[in-house]
């Protein structure tokens, strides 16, 4: 009996052994127009065996490059497409670049920054009056939605006039939206918020 432990390795295991086999008697093909054809007929299995690539752009240039990969790069055949070289599939791609802005408060976000930090450029006092309002209650609702406690008009008032350089300056921190109204737009509860709160104070306790 023969185990897949004697066998050649599976370039990709998802063609299967017979594939990988056919690969490797076209290989053997002394006429390069017989081996052409064998090559094309390869294909047309290897599409079969995988119809979830016809959903990727430019499937059969996939099936290609599978296929001589499959072949170690050794199969000569006539491709429609480009012959991709080995070194360039296995080099190993660059690190990617992180953005290194800060974001002075996390649960704002980095968007939130920038609109504030965008109110100078807004000289129309309408608008203006709109942006600070509609920020301010924008602001709120997102510090209730990533801390469980809740948050004091002035503090929300205090941070937009921070971010905004002094440009949005909430005369009126009280007539921002009731945080239980908040709330409730967020499918969330005070009581339930406090009580959650609670708990996690008196862990950290427990923990020191």
């Amino acid at each position: 009996m023969e185990y897949n432990t004697t066998r050649g390795r599976l370039i990709l295991p998802e063609y299967g052994r017979n594939v990988q086999n056919m690969i490797a008697h076209a290989m053997e093909i002394a006429d390069r127009d017989e081996r052409n054809r064998a090559a094309q007929a390869i294909i047309e299995v290897m599409g079969q065996l995988n119809p979830h690539l016809r959903d990727v752009d430019d499937f059969r240039h996939k099936l290609w490059t599978h296929l001589f990969v499959m072949s170690d790069f050794q199969l000569e055949v006539d491709s429609p497409y480009e012959i991709p070289k080995q070194e360039v599939l296995n080099e190993k791609p660059g690190l990617m670049e992180y953005p290194k802005s800060k974001i002075r408060y996390g649960h704002y976000g980095q968007y939130t920054q920038k609109i504030l930090e965008s109110a100078k450029d807004v000289t129309d006092p309408n608008e203006k009056e709109y942006l600070k309002n509609t920020m301010a209650n924008f602001m709120k609702k997102q510090f209730l939605a990533h801390n469980n406690d809740a948050v004091e008009n002035h503090v929300i008032a205090d941070q937009l006039k921070e971010i905004s350089k002094g440009e949005l300056i909430l005369e009126n921190p009280d007539e921002l939206v009731n945080t239980n109204t908040i709330l409730r737009s967020m499918g969330m509860n005070q009581n339930k918020r406090s009580k959650g709160s609670f708990k996690q104070k008196q862990k950290k306790k427990f923990k020191k």
